[in-house]
């Protein structure tokens, strides 16, 4: 995004002169006083005084007190009950809840004339509340403009000795909490001002002359509370929106931390910001000598930013834009390093030189045959999600063939057709399973720095990933990082390099920062904003469908990423389906009121476990003695506009939801929403915007169809969907009889080796062998771009693909009726001829046949087919392909299905044999079978019945020795334990002689 540029125009000083200007011409808009603000006001008086000063005043005249003189319970107990008891029981009922409405009006006016935080919550006291609110509001509409008289009103007590509190708690103001009161009682001191404009006019040219200029300094946080411009401006000048006359007043001025303004954004502690001439406030600080009360230090300071005053005009045109401060701003990149010539691939064309990831291709690429942009566009959110998409597929296999769920059902997943499948190839195509790598054991492994060095866990804004290094933002300097981790652009920025990040290795610290999310990219570095640490509510507004987008995307990348440890996501309002993708992670509320009941206990129980724990934030609670608590995070998505009641005590709740380590993502129509600290917008065209933090993303998405089509891809890969389950037939059966002699056979079960095609030259090979692989595991069809993506991770063009495209087609040939043996479907996926055939197809085939086909009815056949499969077995998948070649293949499921045929093969064969009481012949199946799925328990399982049934006790013992010594530190599965106390009872004592 093209940083923006303010234009200052440049006026004829005296050139000698160091007092500093007010560059603030632009004219206040004021909103007068109407005839019905007064009356409004009148009335609420006098509905304030009566009801504070008549309801007593009529109580105490005609029912007196109503507590009894002397306490005698018993006494009391024997009485009749009269009506004079039911009045008096309703007297102090009347009397209770007066006193309750009293304290509602001095929670409501302390809170409005202070302007600091959320009012304070009176127990019980809803309805009686709301209207103490609206009387006092109405009052004020009056009485705030003659507060803006006295403006240290507020401060009364207070000093701006050193870093004391008046700046803090002004700085804490939740913006939005009595929106409509603050900005009637702007109006209203607006109109006075103007008609003082005259007087100030009159003093202005004598104060410049003095020097008399305002400055507003920010003071440490509270909390990790920050203020902003918008804030600044909305409680001193009267209305947010002139943030930008702050912003240009002080825009890469120097700072006394030597940093710069330099984009509209978060402030940071002990800067300095000049302020316009109409801004009013009791910690605003005048120049140069009028306010003794500053320490000599401040005054000082002051004094050598008001030199800065002429170095904001024009500077921007000279130095072209300042650096980064503390905000969620673009990191500065590093110099590019020294471009060498790119190793050329197999057709003699140059692969691009990239530093990072390129996603499958580059930007040469621009055609992306119908797959899903938004998830191309996704690295981090396809490789959490493939992920857990794999593993998914993977328990439901395990289920299937231990009879998790109910019996053993097949070991093949349903094939994805239509959406399902363009999604399915787009995470392929667009995951970045390296770089969620990286992130993961670089976080942790500054975790376990900081740790070691028994330094805590800095706050984090925001990170950024850019051209592979990782980028943290701080919330403030947090001193010198460890090592390998180094200063970025300034003191809020730890930056760490890709080649060093490399070098972290796994490490078992809790994950420090669970809650970072992508929201997009600009200028090519992407963003991960951490809703955990956000001092309050993030808000987003925009149309319903595209919050809709951006709830979804952010709420699959937290369930699924790979930089978390157990975290709860909790979706009111939209997602109901979602939680299919983590059901243990995400869950459904259905509306506000449930919500706010359960982050209410939530927030208490936070509290009183970080007070028990002795930390003051969750942030402590991840290193140290006290890590094995993990303290995980709680992030609420609220895609529903609260109501104006409910948006209050979401409010209340997120004042302190940072320290608690809990988020608040909330959507919005009109983006105007109680205690929202950052303020985010997605447009129609795909861009998040927050004019305040300086951002312009392009947004990450997941539109409604592709996130229909992912939840299918999760409910029919869940083991518990229903009684289908993983199928029993293969996606590609071989003719396996003398006639079905097929053209093309690889052997990949063990050492790869291809029959009846001609040898590549060497250069050539090894590509071509990988990509006929690819295309024999995925009979349905490979899409040309996870072709690219698998064979090229770092990214190549268009025309290298198609070159080796064809290159592979002319080597697999045409059969012989001329049908080439790579063809391309109706969705321009790369298919097969059935003509070439892997011995993985014939090992499938066998085992179906020998157990759903003719074997199922003849025995002889049976025992003959799975005899045949059984000789196939060399070894695992791909035993000696080449290091660095075939990372696809983590993305395979193969790698479980392998190993499970084969020992449903071996276990078939031997059944076969043991039914004629062939135990060796049994064991020998067995053995075979273990040599490829060597954890398989009911291969050992079965071993021991079949060594049991040859009678030899000693060679029975010899086993069990075995099966202990193999299952190391974590000893016997129960079901192999029992198994071995019924077939051997004296089997501890006779393993323990033995060893």
């Amino acid at each position: 995004m093209p940083r923006r540029r303010t234009s200052s125009s440049s006026s004829s000083t005296d050139a000698g002169s160091a007092a500093p200007r007010n560059r603030t011409p632009q004219p206040v808009r004021v909103r007068r006083r109407t005839f019905g603000d007064f009356v409004k006001a009148f009335l609420a008086f006098v509905a304030l005084l009566a009801l504070l000063v008549g309801v007593p005043f009529a109580l105490a005249t005609t029912a007196g007190w109503p507590l009894p003189s002397t306490f005698e319970p018993m006494k009391w107990l024997k009485q009749d009950l009269s009506v004079d008891t039911f009045l008096g029981v309703l007297t102090f009922v009347v009397w209770l809840a007066w006193a309750q409405f009293t304290a509602c009006v001095l929670v409501e006016t302390k809170a409005a004339l202070s302007g600091v935080g959320v009012p304070g919550r009176v127990p019980g006291a809803g309805p009686s509340q709301l209207l103490a609110r609206q009387l006092v509001a109405a009052l004020l509409l009056v009485g705030a403009a003659a507060g803006s008289f006295t403006p240290g009103l507020s401060q009364l007590g207070q000093s701006l000795e050193g870093n004391q509190r008046p700046t803090v708690a002004a700085a804490q103001q939740t913006p939005g909490i009595f929106a409509q009161q603050q900005e009637r009682a702007a109006g209203t001191a607006a109109a006075l001002a103007e008609q003082a404009s005259h007087a100030e006019a009159a003093a202005s040219s004598s104060a410049k002359q003095r020097g008399d200029t305002k400055f507003y300094r920010i003071q440490p946080p509270e909390g990790r509370h920050h203020d902003s411009l918008w804030e600044i401006a909305e409680r001193h000048l009267g209305d947010g929106r002139r943030y930008k006359e702050i912003f240009d007043l002080n825009k890469d001025r120097i700072q006394p931390d030597g940093s710069k303004l330099s984009e509209a954004s978060l402030i940071r502690p002990g800067w300095i910001m000049e302020m316009p001439g109409d801004a009013r406030g009791g910690d605003l600080v005048e120049m140069p000598d009028e306010a003794p009360e500053v320490s000599p230090e401040v005054q000082q300071q002051i004094h050598d930013y008001a030199r800065t005053g002429d170095h904001a005009q024009g500077g921007d045109q000279a130095r072209g834009g300042g650096d980064g401060a503390a905000r969620v701003s673009l990191p500065e990149q590093r110099p590019a390093p020294e471009q060498r010539p790119a190793p050329a691939d197999d057709a003699g064309h140059r692969q691009p030189a990239a530093p990072g990831r390129q996603h499958a291709t580059p930007a040469q690429d621009a055609s992306s045959f119908g797959l899903p942009e938004a998830l191309l566009a996704a690295p981090l959110l396809a490789a959490g999600l493939l992920g857990a998409l794999g593993h998914r597929r993977r328990q439901a296999l395990w289920q299937s063939a231990f009879g998790g769920v109910g019996g053993r059902r097949g070991m093949e997943p349903p094939t994805p057709a239509g959406d399902a499948q363009d999604v399915q190839d787009a995470l392929l195509v667009g995951a970045d399973p390296e770089g969620v790598r990286l992130l993961d054991r670089s976080l942790r492994g500054l975790a376990a720095s900081l740790a070691a060095e028994s330094r805590p866990l800095p706050v984090v804004y925001a990170a950024w990933l850019s051209n592979g290094d990782l980028h943290l933002q701080l919330a403030q300097p947090s001193g010198k990082p460890p090592t390998p981790w180094q200063l970025g652009q300034d003191q809020t920025f730890w930056m760490l390099a890709k080649d060093d990040a490399e070098r972290y290795e796994d490490d078992d610290t809790a994950a420090p920062y669970p809650g970072l999310v992508s929201l997009g990219t600009m200028d090519d570095s992407r963003l991960l904003l951490n809703l955990e640490s956000v001092p309050g509510i993030v808000s987003l507004s925009g149309r319903e469908a595209d919050r809709a987008a951006v709830f979804a995307s952010v709420a699959a990348e937290l369930a699924t990423n790979g930089w978390s440890d157990r975290m709860t996501i909790t979706l009111v309002g939209f997602g109901e389906d979602l939680t299919a993708l983590a059901p243990s992670r995400l869950r459904h509320l259905d509306g506000v009121e449930a919500l706010l009941e359960t982050m209410e206990a939530e927030t208490r129980q936070r509290r009183g476990a970080l007070g028990a724990a002795g930390h003051d934030s969750v942030l402590t609670g991840r290193t140290g003695p006290a890590q094995h608590t993990r303290w995980a995070p709680h992030l609420v998505l609220l895609a529903a506009e609260p109501s104006a009641e409910d948006a209050l005590r979401l409010a209340e709740l997120a004042a302190d939801a940072s320290r608690l380590g809990i988020g608040y993502l909330v959507g919005t129509e009109s983006g105007d929403l109680p205690g929202a600290a950052w303020e985010m917008e997605i447009t129609g065209e795909g861009k998040l915007l927050a004019p305040l933090l300086g951002l312009e993303l392009d947004a990450q998405l997941l539109p409604a169809a592709q996130q229909r089509a992912l939840v299918e891809l999760f409910v029919e890969a869940d083991p518990e969907r229903g009684p289908d389950g993983p199928g029993n037939t293969p996606p590609f059966l071989v003719d396996i009889s003398e006639q079905g002699r097929p053209a093309v056979y690889a052997r990949l079960v063990g050492p790869y080796e291809i029959i009846g095609l001609d040898t590549p030259d060497g250069e050539r090979s090894a590509l071509l062998h990988e990509a006929l692989a690819l295309l024999l595991l995925h009979r349905e069809g490979v899409h040309p771009r996870v072709l690219s993506s698998a064979l090229w991770p770092r990214g190549v063009t268009d025309d290298v693909r198609e070159a080796l495209i064809e290159r592979l087609r002319a080597w697999l040939g045409t059969d012989p009726d001329g049908t080439p043996r790579l063809g391309t479907d109706a969705t321009g996926r790369l298919t097969l001829a059935r003509s070439v055939v892997s011995d993985l197809d014939v090992l499938r085939s066998l085992y179906h046949e020998a157990t759903q086909g003719r074997g199922a009815d003849s025995r002889a056949v049976r025992g003959r087919l799975l005899t045949d499969a059984l000789v196939l077995v060399r070894g695992p998948l791909l035993a000696d392909r080449p290091e660095g070649r075939y990372r696809w293949l983590t993305h395979e499921i193969v790698d479980a299905q392998l190993p499970l045929l084969v020992a449903d093969t071996g276990l078939a064969l031997a059944e076969f044999h043991l039914e004629k009481n062939r135990a060796e012949k049994a064991i020998e199946a067995l053995n075979a079978a273990l040599r490829t799925a060597p954890a398989d328990e009911r291969l050992w399982n079965e071993l021991l019945r079949a060594t049991h049934a040859l009678g030899d006790p000693g060679r029975l013992t010899a086993l069990a020795a075995d099966l202990v010594g193999r299952s190391g530190a974590r000893g016997l599965p129960p079901r192999t334990e029992a198994l071995l106390d019924e077939l051997l009872p004296a089997w501890r004592d006779a393993v323990a002689a033995a060893g």
